[in-house]
């Protein structure tokens, strides 16, 4: 009986946790990690700030969570737009551009994203592993998709797809950086798009080149 009470209560637990990370999710992407307090989230999910603080034991906790959450949230449609017997050669350029356009949908976790990545820096912060996990991570299924186009024949033999699939992820992550400095003033899906296109004119085999025209 006591390992059905421990277990129960753990999954509600869960549960729980789940629903507070939900709830600033939206909260964050919508208003900004710095103008949401913690009471509002703790009140959106029938918590007290103390009940709330039982499960993250700070705001930047919590931003982890959050942040953790959103980053597996992507790993996960990418992984959805991936077509083992597709025959685009631009897949994955147009999924550049469709995953940024994600992205702005939810402006508050562009900044959420820059913001923890200067924390990542220092290798003592939580937020270190958590980047360093999710950067490995990107570079290795981004440079799964580039050799996939290899060998279907999309892409040149000659292409050097784990440098390729480093310099796609720094150059979203620099423009979502630019993109947050303009006060969002810079046009990140056409940033995204025009590098894009020109990123696909260099790699894409002669034969499918002039693809690139129609990103």
């Amino acid at each position: 009986m006591r390992t059905r009470r421990k277990t129960g209560s753990y999954e509600v637990g869960r549960a729980k946790r789940a629903e507070i990370l939900e709830a600033a999710t939206l909260l964050f992407a919508t208003s900004g990690y710095h103008k949401v307090p913690l009471s509002q989230i703790a009140s959106d999910v029938g918590l007290s700030e103390g009940g709330l603080l039982h499960h993250f034991r700070s705001k930047k906790h919590l931003l982890l969570g959050v942040a953790e959450r959103r980053l597996e949230q992507t790993a996960l449609w990418w992984s959805s737009q991936r077509r083992d017997d597709g025959d685009d050669p631009l897949e994955v350029f147009t999924n550049m551009v469709e995953s940024t356009r994600e992205l702005v949908r939810e402006p508050g976790l562009i900044e959420l994203f820059v913001l923890i990545s200067a924390e990542a820096a220092d290798a003592s912060t939580p937020a270190h592993q958590l980047y360093a996990t999710w950067y490995e991570r990107a570079v290795g299924e981004t440079s799964q998709l580039l050799a996939f186009g290899v060998e279907r024949g999309f892409l040149r033999t000659d292409t050097n797809v784990g440098l390729c699939a480093r310099e796609i992820i720094a150059v979203s992550d620099g423009l979502q950086l630019q993109w947050v400095l303009s006060g969002g003033e810079l046009d990140l899906v056409a940033a995204i798009r025009d590098y894009a296109r020109r990123l696909a004119r260099a790699l894409l085999a002669p034969k499918h080149v002039n693809a690139a025209d129609s990103l």
